[in-house]
């Protein structure tokens, strides 16, 4: 019983460990294609509470969403938030890899404002039939 209970908490830290990597180079790859003039508006993904109702069976007890704050110093549209993230939900690995790591939902906000858009993650895995 030890053994089962030690093993637990040990998967439960790679994973944090797994999460905070995939945040970590999201930021990097960001910044370098805002600073290299490839993206037009600076991304930042954090992890949020996520939507209670977009849960499943792989989400992680605590905090659940995958958040990306988009900084254009003005009031994002509607339109622009779903392009945003339009781009993340399109690439099924990442989708994949959110989802293994324990995110159920995408958010899309912008850094003024207090509208954004959400993703349930599992709607958008592609998988072949």
């Amino acid at each position: 019983m030890f053994a089962n209970t030690w093993n637990a908490i040990i998967d439960w830290f790679r994973d944090r460990n797994e999460r905070g990597k995939l945040v970590r180079s999201f930021n990097d790859a960001a910044r370098l294609a805002f600073v290299n003039g490839v993206a037009p508006t600076l991304l930042k993904a954090t992890v949020s509470k996520g939507e209670k109702a977009y849960r499943h069976q792989f989400s992680d007890w605590l905090n659940t969403g995958f958040r990306i704050q988009a900084f254009k110093g003005r009031t994002l549209s509607k339109d622009e938030l779903v392009s945003i993230g339009t781009v993340i939900i399109s690439n099924a690995e990442l989708v994949r890899k959110l989802i293994v790591l324990g995110f159920d939902t995408l958010e899309v906000h912008g850094d003024v404002g207090a509208f954004g858009c959400r993703w349930q993650l599992k709607d958008y895995m592609q998988l072949s039939e």
